[in-house]
């Protein structure tokens, strides 16, 4: 997917009434609340389900799991110690989500790292979210939306492709 497809993964959902990702509006979640119907991303105009709807964390933990698997199987392989495993994890996190906005993980299972503003991830933002992503603790506190804290300091959320 070229960066013109990438760049309208977020935005191109947001309906004419709702707030576009990163206004005030938006971040104090103005659609959240009002309904007995509200969804993840719905306050970001994405869909409830199906391509471009937050992904469930079920399929974030198995992307994980097949990311970390990788990594071992690299780390004790071409190092001869799984003690890298956590390096090779987190190059891998860092420079795919960087550059592609997915791992292997996250492709192998139809999930997408997009930044609400529809911009690419790029390399600081994919820096900060992969040295939160490490820390473990920080990205199991997810908000209504299923973002993690690595999620929300890099202005991300992991999308359905």
């Amino acid at each position: 997917m070229g960066l013109t497809g990438y760049r309208g993964y977020v935005t191109e959902q947001q309906g004419a009434g709702a707030a576009p990702a990163g206004t005030r509006q938006a971040a104090r979640g103005a659609t959240r609340g009002t309904g007995g119907d509200d969804y993840p991303g719905q306050q970001f105009g994405l869909p409830s389900s199906g391509p471009r709807s937050v992904a469930g964390m079920g399929r974030r933990f198995g992307a994980l799991f097949i990311d970390w698997i990788l990594c071992l199987l690299i780390a004790a392989a071409l190092l001869r110690s799984p003690g890298w495993t956590i390096v090779v994890f987190g190059v891998e996190s860092y420079v795919l989500t960087s550059l592609t906005g997915t791992t292997v993980g996250k492709r192998l299972l139809g999930l997408r790292v997009a930044r609400l503003d529809g911009k690419p991830v790029g390399l600081l933002w994919g820096l900060v979210r992969t040295l939160l992503l490490l820390t473990v603790i920080l990205p199991l506190f997810t908000d209504g939306d299923r973002r993690g804290l690595h999620d929300r300091a890099s202005n991300t959320i992991v999308l359905r492709i």
